[in-house]
């Protein structure tokens, strides 16, 4: 569903109770696109705000689906702009709801910024919204940033992934089953953005070892699939450097 017909910003529902909000944008280095995830639970979730000027268009997608003042979470891998740029904005229209991030992320940024405290997950902790449940990993400097951790959703096995497979475009498509590893190391061949921390093999495999049926990427379209191979697969080709150019 379309909600902004000038900016192009849509809704589209990738998983039981997951929505993907999409907005597509041209940057100086082409067609871009930032994604964000609304979990409609008892305690409903946004998982990353987008850049602070993109607040208006985020907020009247999520109008589409429920009132915008329900949400009690606002979720974010990592303390940068088109994570949790709009936080306290969503913060000021939701009186209920509190930031949710790593407790390094709460430390050294959030605590500080936001609003209000930080909910913060240390690593393993649940987070109980309803009917759905995350599950916190920590995974610092996977791809970038020392506070960065990604949740797993445990009903619908989605793991919220962040800026692992970030596809350029304007990511058009909400849900694919296609190849988008061949088009996420492309676009990290060019501009890598991976801090290539000695671990990372070791991180991923945590993920994968979820089973993950749905990644919800931040950047391009969310996919459907066998995402323990595709976890590996990344692992590999990272290990590799086969994505990083010369």
């Amino acid at each position: 569903m379309i909600t902004n017909q000038q900016s192009g910003t849509n809704i589209q529902e990738i998983a039981d109770g997951i929505y993907r909000i999409n907005t597509p944008v041209e940057l100086p280095v082409g067609a871009f696109n930032f994604n964000q995830y609304l979990i409609v639970d008892e305690k409903p979730m946004l998982f990353h705000t987008g850049p602070r000027r993109l607040f208006p268009l985020v907020q009247e997608a999520i109008a589409g689906v429920l009132p915008p003042a329900r949400l009690r979470y606002i979720g974010f891998s990592h303390f940068e702009a088109d994570e949790c740029g709009a936080l306290n904005e969503f913060l000021a229209i939701a009186p209920d709801a509190v930031p949710v991030c790593s407790q390094i992320a709460a430390l050294v940024s959030v605590n500080d910024v936001a609003d209000r405290p930080a909910h913060a997950l240390g690593d393993g902790d649940v987070l109980h919204l309803g009917t759905h449940a995350l599950r916190w990993f920590d995974t610092p400097h996977l791809p970038h940033g020392w506070d960065c951790g990604l949740p797993f959703e445990q009903t619908t096995r989605t793991l919220l992934c962040g800026d692992l497979f970030t596809q350029g475009g304007d990511g058009k498509a909400a849900l694919v089953e296609s190849d988008i590893l061949g088009p996420s190391e492309g676009f990290r061949g060019a501009m890598d953005y991976y801090a290539h921390a000695p671990n990372t093999r070791a991180m991923l495999e945590r993920l994968a070892a979820e089973s993950p049926a749905t990644l919800a990427c931040m950047h391009g379209s969310a996919w459907r699939g066998d995402g323990a191979a595709l976890l590996r697969a990344l692992a590999a080709s990272v290990e590799q450097g086969s994505a990083v150019t010369a």
